[in-house]
């Protein structure tokens, strides 16, 4: 157990820390204090920190008192720092699997993963809710029931509807029309002539506004950066959708340079969760979460600095998948967090979660030689119940560090997997969860900080959200020392993660620790400060980021108000196809349950709940 001096934490070696689940080493509970701040409270706390004597005192009291000096600062920790969660190739044994080979087009790998979904995808519920599938999608093109371009008109129709009141989603930051209809145009001739490139063709994509997409300027949610920093052509991964036919319809809002949890954009506006309008959709990829929630598209892409994929993917109920850190091209994407952030996938299925990610895994203009690649395999989902006896590891404290409604949900979900395929929970100990948040806190903000200061100098700090200027403040304060320990702490969670994936598969969690709660009129203009909320956000998504590691969250049931509550599978290096597995496998037993936002679009019947 760590002992504690005057100013700082005195680590003992990782490799000294007992795991086991009887261990006595303490769960630290996030220590926030920082009261609820929106509004003219910002404003006037904005201008505090930016006194130039008093500013640097008020941030040092906040850092003490959140612990962050304890903890990280002042800390004393024996291990080296480890600058980037990189992971080798192991002798990786998954099961069920399609293994691909790296170099196929991205048309090709769409094709490999259609050959590995189950031969019925009907997902029609008892309730009548249907959530359509890039392989509906298709269908009904092949069919002649339906054309892209309908759907792109149904589409701006929806779109429209929703971005005006009563509604006021503010589910885009931009859009245009004229290309979207142009993109669906050309994918429908391609299916009047029998030709359609891939089984994505003609089915709506939604891009996050920190991925480069032309013809959009990159914003960050910001007002400015893309005048600094121009979109000149797409994102990698972009490439790779739009190579396969995908209608790429615009670029999604998001938390202001990802600096925040809930999705309100004081710029775009709030993005609404359509299970309840009053309600957060999380974030930092809140527009793609919802627009995907909302039906407007099968699938859209985001970025996960900090769980800013899965955050709110579970908010809004529908799957957040990060793979591991390198498996996905990052060229192209704002380099707001490069050591912790890459791009995710949003999707209303576990199906369509597979069919972009094979689309848009791996750079094969920059990869290593094959020997040095870790394999690229696909989960045969048509086999679940083939998979063998799969281990969960379960840290309690930690997992029950969340809200009454959350907790018996998910012992629920973990309870139901394992009855039904007879998989497995183990207890363990993962040691400092609180320091952990705490360094990639330290590392993240450090991050923006370095890639924004040059572009800062040259702006008018007015152009910047209040609450975003708050968080660039606190992030100029980190030091080299800050970053340097908040580096050793990645050391000891990488070996802490790595024994406990010698007794274990996967690590289960709820994927956040609170549902989405309400959203205040007070911070539309301002944003607002609510670590209290934020912390528990975010307190199961670290180190999926932190340490590279893989993790999607599945839509597990909801709270007693209905709003969504997510389960979280955190797995091995390169392990994407057993995640998908279990995922699938959650998807399974939990869909006949499944409930229809009060904002939903019917893209191919266009019948508005």
């Amino acid at each position: 157990m760590g002992v504690f001096q005057s100013e700082g934490k005195v680590y003992q070696p990782a490799a000294e820390i007992d795991l086991s689940a009887g261990s006595h080493e303490p769960y630290t509970h996030a220590n926030v204090k920082a009261p609820r701040v929106a509004g003219l409270l910002v404003k006037i706390f904005v201008w505090i920190l930016e006194l130039w004597i008093v500013g640097p005192a008020v941030v040092y009291i906040l850092l003490k008192d959140n612990l962050v000096h304890k903890l990280v600062s002042f800390a004393e920790v024996p291990e080296s720092p480890m600058f980037r969660a990189s992971h080798s190739v192991e002798d990786l044994q998954e099961h069920e699997v399609t293994c691909v080979d790296p170099y196929l087009t991205p048309p090709e790998r769409v094709k490999e993963a259609v050959n590995c979904l189950p031969e019925s995808l009907e997902t029609a519920l008892l309730t009548g809710f249907k959530r359509w599938t890039i392989q509906d999608f298709s269908t009904a093109y092949n069919l002649g029931e339906t054309s892209p371009l309908k759907v792109a008109k149904r589409f701006l129709s929806a779109l429209e509807e929703s971005s005006v009141p009563p509604l006021k989603m503010a589910f885009f930051i931009s859009y245009d029309a004229d290309d979207i209809l142009r993109q669906a145009t050309e994918s429908s001739q391609r299916y009047e002539k029998g030709t359609p490139i891939s089984i994505l063709d003609g089915v709506l994509v939604a891009i996050k506004d920190e991925i480069d997409c032309l013809p959009y300027p990159t914003t960050g949610g910001t007002k400015w950066l893309h005048k600094r920093r121009p979109c000149t052509e797409d994102a990698a991964c972009v490439k790779k959708l739009r190579s396969c036919g995908a209608v790429l319809v615009g670029k999604t809002n998001m938390h202001e340079l990802g600096a925040g949890t809930s999705g309100i954009n004081p710029h775009y506006g709030p993005t609404r969760n359509p299970y309840n309008i009053n309600k957060v959709s999380g974030g930092s990829s809140s527009g793609s979460a919802a627009s995907v929630c909302a039906g407007l598209c099968p699938v859209a892409l985001g970025v996960d600095g900090g769980g800013s994929v899965r955050m709110p993917a579970a908010l809004c109920g529908v799957i957040g998948f990060k793979p591991t850190s390198g498996r996905l091209p990052n060229s192209g994407v704002l380099p707001l967090n490069w050591t912790v952030g890459m791009p995710g996938i949003l999707a209303g299925t576990v199906e369509d979660t597979l069919i972009i990610y094979a689309a848009i895994a791996g750079d094969t203009a920059t990869c290593q030689p094959k020997s040095l690649l870790p394999e690229f395999n696909l989960p045969r989902l048509k086999s679940t119940r083939l998979l063998p006896n799969i281990k969960f590891a379960k840290y309690g404290k930690w997992f029950n560090d969340s809200s009454a409604d959350i907790r018996s949900c998910c012992d629920g979900a973990l309870q139901m997997l394992s009855k039904h395929y007879g998989w497995k929970t183990v207890d363990v100990t993962l040691p400092e969860i609180e320091e952990m948040r705490l360094a990639h806190y330290v590392t993240i903000g450090s991050e923006c900080y370095t890639f924004l200061g040059t572009h800062l100098e040259k702006i008018n700090y007015g152009e910047i959200g209040w609450d975003a200027r708050i968080a660039l403040r606190i992030y100029s304060s980190f030091s080299s020392r800050d970053y340097l320990n908040a580096q050793r702490i990645r050391n000891r969670q990488m070996q802490f993660h790595k024994e406990i994936f010698r007794r274990a598969d996967v690590i289960v969690t709820p994927t956040t620790g609170v549902t989405a709660y309400p959203l205040q009129s007070d911070s539309f203009n301002t944003g607002e400060l609510d670590y209290i909320n934020a912390a528990a956000l975010i307190r199961f998504s670290i180190s999926g980021n932190f340490l590279g590691l893989p993790a999607v969250s599945v839509l597990a049931g909801y709270d007693t108000e209905g709003m969504p509550i997510g389960l979280q599978f955190i797995g091995r290096p390169w392990s994407e196809a057993t995640l998908l597995h279990i995922a699938f496998a959650m998807q399974t037993l939990f869909i006949q349950s499944y409930r229809k936002p009060e904002v939903f679009y019917d893209m191919l019947k266009m019948e508005k709940a």
